[in-house]
């Protein structure tokens, strides 16, 4: 009886192993880990932007362009240096940020794994003590089903136990001359908990620090859409690049820009408590993310335009005087966007992107199709409901006063009645960067385009076999890079 007590005695668990905490090795000797986190996020920005720099100059891909290079120069209301000048601003911002967090966080250290593996392992021996319970409520017997089990599946019938494991426990003697029972974790319990700790533990803050910077940065990107004051003050900046190019995506306000992009991930950062070797990776692929959907250009074989249906053809509505209060989500997904009805209407916009196109494709054949860049289903317009633009019509007291000539295209009634009659309204309040010149000119650039539809019309239902093989259609580029692999419509599809 003596030997039962003692046994009965010891604990469930085997003892958690020692450790001793050592610096962890430099990624890249001689470089800090601190330094190199600031340097990563640059040099991929400069990286990336630079290579579609130079396929923009060499006009390697054209058939995939969202626009021109004459558009560039003709519609924009930026220069380039003017651009290159505030990005730099806004990068040195970030690295001082970056520093003052480095100086306040701990040196990254190795040894404790085995020990937090086998906290986890103790947590999983312990969840598997309401197992029976749960049986039982179910109206199982756990303790027959065990004993059934135990003869060929001895760790399910352990399991079922409520994590009692009578093979994996010896009995030794102590220096006291007691037996004990020394317990050991099964095989699986430590696969389960070394993958808690390697992989679902750092996939789950990569997805909540993802989602921290969208939230932050929809609601607050919005909120420089609808507040006009916010919108003339800060924001209008970044929307003088109406035709975005890749070292452009960080074009921005300085103070936007702090409180946007460098506040937004630096929350996410602390919120997921990531070390130094996740936070290299969370930065960097934030920006690469941020470049690639300002490049201009919608390649089927761009993996950042694959991972998200918010890529490169969706923000580029979002930079259009017709589309300029809608698509705000950014930078990784459109969940607000499509929660809060906030994703572009408009159905077709060939014709606005056709004038676009034109000038590109002239280099490379006179004779191949226009073409056409999405389609949306115009009928959602009826049936979608109206908020968060139910006020844009009567607030648009400015754009009432110009003759309609200029407010073409004319959009579908309904919900993209309303985005577009804001989206001008905005353009025409910025007084610097917009105005009525650029409504004229898009206006003008849309009768030209729709002309160019209507006398392809004939060649299009001849040549349709030869062109599409050739370009794939552009709508189908686009559709398909805004929707990952699927057809969609700049943004949405009619299901959505």
């Amino acid at each position: 009886m003596a030997d039962s007590a003692v046994l009965s005695a010891q604990p469930d668990f085997p003892p958690l192993p020692e450790y001793q905490l050592a610096p962890l090795p430099q990624l890249i000797s001689p470089l800090p880990d601190k330094f190199l986190i600031l340097l990563l996020p640059f040099a991929a920005y400069w990286g990336l932007s630079m290579l579609f720099h130079w396929i923009d100059t060499m006009d390697l891909f054209p058939q995939y362009r969202l626009h021109t290079p004459a558009e560039v120069s003709k519609r924009n209301r930026v220069s380039r240096w003017e651009v290159v000048r505030d990005v730099l601003i806004q990068q040195a911002i970030q690295t001082v940020v970056g520093i003052l967090l480095g100086i306040y966080e701990p040196d990254d250290t190795y040894g404790k794994e085995s020990y937090d593996i086998a906290v986890w392992t103790r947590r999983i021996r312990v969840a598997q003590r309401v197992v029976p319970r749960i049986l039982s409520l179910f109206g199982v017997n756990p303790k027959g089903l065990a004993e059934n089990l135990a003869p060929s599946y001895p760790m399910l019938s352990g399991a079922i136990r409520g994590g009692q494991y009578p093979p994996l426990n010896s009995i030794i003697t102590n220096g006291d001359g007691q037996l004990k029972s020394d317990p050991s974790f099964a095989a699986w319990e430590v696969l389960a908990a070394s993958a808690i700790y390697w992989y679902i533990i750092p996939v789950l803050q990569f997805g909540l620090g993802i989602l921290i910077v969208d939230t932050w940065q929809y609601f607050l990107h919005r909120a420089m859409h609808m507040n006009k004051w916010l919108y003339n003050t800060f924001h209008s900046r970044h929307h003088r690049l109406y035709v975005p190019y890749a070292y452009g995506a960080l074009y921005n306000h300085p103070v936007e820009g702090f409180i946007l992009d460098t506040l937004g991930a630096s929350i996410g950062y602390k919120v997921t408590r990531m070390n130094t070797r996740q936070a290299m990776w969370f930065f960097t692929g934030l920006t690469l993310k941020t470049v690639d959907d300002h490049c201009g250009y919608s390649l089927p074989w761009d993996p950042i335009q694959y991972l998200s249906s918010n890529n490169a053809g969706y923000h580029d509505v979002h930079h259009q005087s017709w589309g300029i209060k809608t698509n705000f989500s950014q930078p990784c997904s459109v969940f607000w966007d499509w929660l809060l009805g906030t994703m572009w209407t408009g159905g077709d916009v060939s014709a606005r992107y056709e004038h676009s196109r034109i000038a590109a494709q002239k280099k490379v054949d006179k004779e191949n199709e226009p073409v056409t860049v999405t389609r949306s289903d115009a009928s959602q317009s009826l049936i979608q409901d109206l908020r968060p633009y139910e006020n844009e019509l009567s607030n648009s007291t400015y754009l009432q006063s110009i003759p309609p000539i200029h407010q073409q295209p004319a959009a579908p009634v309904g919900k993209a009645e309303f985005q577009a009659a804001g989206s001008r309204q905005q353009v025409l309040d910025d007084k610097k960067g917009g105005g009525i010149d650029v409504l004229k000119n898009e206006s003008r650039e849309e009768k030209d385009a729709r002309t160019v539809l209507k006398r392809s019309t004939r060649r299009r239902a001849t040549n349709s076999v030869s062109q599409a093989d050739s370009f794939k259609g552009l709508r189908g580029r686009i559709a398909g890079s805004i929707h990952g692999r699927t057809g969609g419509i700049l943004g949405m599809e009619s299901s959505r």
